[in-house]
């Protein structure tokens, strides 16, 4: 075979590689029985075979040729996708990274280094690698520049380097794609999926576009959406282990948790080194009962990668678990490591806080808690101030002349019944007694009334004043109804049984009454309130995957309960009847006449499932989900108490909401 031919063949073989890696893996067989050990050759045959789903055998020819070949990158390339697609993430991050350092214009490279680092878990280095695969896949001055802002995390000054190139190119699907990533680590996920659908429009087959697309879907809980573009990804590409996960994850927010553990399954088959995998697995497994099985894959979790500390919490998270000592000095282990993040540090300090308590070590307990608050509160903008604000925005707008002349209006709907309150007030086990009844049906925390209220109140920054409630004052008749339609199309993906009625258990709603009676008036509204200290102390001991900003601080907790108590109080007022209030601890003192009473309010027949809540195999997507698997118990009810020395802030925040318990202090003007 002279030069001339087998520069032929390498070109030809390469040619074949995407659409027929057999021909190419053939062609390679031809060019290495002429020429042993030829370097394209190897990589090419590599490359096929990786192509074909068989890993090993790529990775037999492309590890001594990557270290022969220390500095041609595609052996590099090839060898980190190859070690990727066999399970192996950390030797694909260390083939890769060797990839991109000797050609930093390889997007291929970086988007699959993002990939693997996002499976270890490693959300900072995935971020700046994906980053940086916007920025090379131009050579644009102007992309360039915004990528690197993007990749520094200057995403202020990258957005207004898009938005200036938007204006002057305002079809480039490049600065389309980047806008939208900018717009998506700042939470903006309804501008992120305008952009990425009009990019989607003039590219169809651009497939990471499609892939930000799903994720923005995704964190806007609009899961069935998410899931219709992961099935288009998976078409493309079924063994992506993100484009996987995400599935997973969508169906899981969906509830359609049996298809969610299967696919975790598959997945974490082929690709077990993948900690945040097996995290995201063992919550399934909790939220359909298998406690076991949880246990053992956040355990695999944590074995493979000991600081993660949202395995550690996830333990923890489970209430019913208890950490061996060896837990304890595994966790000081980790946390006096070099290199913990911020999210680590704080998840870590949670379960120990949990771990001491239950040890009856308090006041190091209360002294990891603390830590834990402290750190996760510095990365959070909330602000009581806007929360009282909107109190008494709230009561000034909903007078009763307000309902007189509304009287009628809003969608006729008796579906919905939202329990609301704060968290860790005994809401889960409300729903629960509820959903053993036959006629009603739980689904989860649903975000769509807090999202029908942030959309009218139409605000864009953190420093602008939301038109919400005050908006409601403008609305018709015709709006209101159209608004209760929409909620229940929103959340009619969560309703699987037919059952005539179903749960919303979203505590915040509790700042959405006003909104809710006003659109669906004849939903069902269920208080669900416990003693101040200890529902407050809970909420503190508690890291929320998301929202519950005001948690995090004593002083802010008990602003917010009071805050909280006077809102309802003045619903109380205004709409005698319309709100059902749940004392925690009578529930547990007289479980029977409780639950009559709240099935009476409801209109339901009393059925003795109901006492058997326990029994109901439902799936359960809260903290408590193991608590309200046994009966009622007594001995969480006065836990507080133990840290009361440490309580000082908490209560002098919660003023007269305290010693009124559980009634309703006097109307504060």
């Amino acid at each position: 075979m002279t030069e001339a031919s087998l520069d032929a063949a390498i070109r030809q073989g390469l040619g074949l590689l995407a659409a027929r890696p057999d021909l190419a893996e053939a062609q390679a067989q031809e060019i290495l029985a002429v020429v042993p050990g030829h370097p394209a050759g190897l990589l090419m045959r590599g490359a096929a075979r990786r192509r074909m789903g068989r890993s090993t055998e790529a990775l037999g020819d492309l590890a001594p040729l990557a270290a022969s070949q220390p500095t041609w990158p595609p052996a590099h390339l090839e060898l980190g996708l190859a070690r990727g697609e066999a399970g192996d993430p950390r030797g694909a991050v260390e083939a890769l990274s060797r990839a991109v350092a000797l050609d930093a214009g390889l997007v291929e490279g970086w988007t699959a280094l993002g990939v693997q680092h996002r499976l270890l878990g490693h959300v900072a280095a995935a971020e700046r690698a994906e980053a940086r695969a916007l920025s090379a896949a131009t050579r644009d001055p102007g992309l360039l520049e915004a990528g690197a802002a993007l990749n520094e995390g200057r995403l202020a000054v990258a957005e207004h380097l898009l938005r200036d190139r938007l204006k002057a190119r305002p079809d480039d699907p490049p600065a389309l794609r980047m806008l939208a990533e900018t717009a998506t680590r700042l939470g903006r996920y309804e501008d992120a999926e305008a952009l990425l659908r009009r990019c989607l429009e003039l590219t169809p087959g651009f497939i990471p576009a499609r892939h930000n697309l799903a994720v923005a879907l995704y964190r806007q809980t609009r899961a069935a959406e998410a899931l219709a573009e992961t099935e288009v990804l998976l078409r493309a590409d079924p063994r992506h282990p993100g484009y996987r996960n995400l599935q997973a994850a969508a169906l899981g927010q969906l509830g359609e948790y049996p298809r969610a553990i299967a696919v975790f399954e598959s997945l974490l088959a082929d690709f077990p080194v993948q900690p945040k995998g097996w995290m995201s697995y063992g919550h399934a497994l909790k939220t359909v009962g298998r406690q076991d099985d949880a246990v053992a894959a956040y355990r695999r979790a944590i074995g493979l990668a000991p600081g993660l500390g949202e395995a550690w919490w996830s333990l923890a998270n489970l209430k019913t678990f208890r950490f061996a000592p060896a837990d304890l000095d595994a966790m000081r282990r980790a946390l006096a490591g070099d290199g913990l993040s911020d999210e680590d540090r704080f998840h870590l300090d949670f379960a120990l806080g949990k771990a001491l308590e239950d040890a009856g070590e308090d006041e190091a307990a209360f002294a990891a808690y603390s830590r834990g608050n402290a750190l996760r509160r510095m990365g959070l903008d909330y602000d009581a101030e806007e929360t009282h604000r909107h109190l008494v925005r709230s009561r000034a707008l909903f007078t009763p002349g307000f309902w007189a002349a509304r009287e009628g209006w809003g969608c006729p709907s008796p579906d919905p019944v939202f329990i609301l309150g704060l968290p860790r007030a005994g809401s889960t086990l409300v729903e629960q007694i509820l959903a053993s009844h036959p006629l009603v049906e739980g689904t989860m925390e649903l975000p769509d009334m807090p999202a029908i209220a942030k959309r009218l109140g139409g605000r864009t920054r953190r420093d602008q004043d939301s038109a919400y409630p005050d908006i409601l004052e403008g609305l018709d008749a015709d709006a209101c109804r159209a608004l209760g339609e929409e909620y229940l199309a929103r959340t009619a993906p969560q309703r699987k049984t037919g059952r005539p009625f179903f749960i919303d258990k979203m505590p915040n709603n509790f700042a959405h009454v006003g909104l809710i009676r006003l659109i669906l008036p004849r939903a069902k509204i269920i208080d669900a309130r416990r003693h101040p200290l200890g529902c407050c102390f809970s909420g503190f001991k508690q890291h929320f995957a998301r929202g519950q900003a005001f948690t995090y601080d004593l002083t802010d907790l008990g602003r917010y309960y009071a805050d909280y108590v006077d809102l309802m109080a003045h619903f109380d007022r205004v709409l005698p009847g319309a709100v059902h209030r749940v004392i925690y601890e009578r529930m547990v003192a007289d479980p029977e006449a409780e639950v009559r009473a709240l099935l009476a309010y409801c209109g339901l027949d009393f059925d003795p499932a109901c006492l058997r809540f326990y029994e109901n195999d439902r799936a359960v997507r809260t903290a408590s989900s193991e608590q309200v698997r046994r009966p009622i118990f007594t001995e969480g009810l006065d836990q507080w108490r133990r840290f009361e020395p440490w309580l000082g802030p908490l209560k002098a925040a919660l003023g007269p909401a305290l010693e009124a318990y559980p009634e309703a202090p006097a109307p504060q003007e």
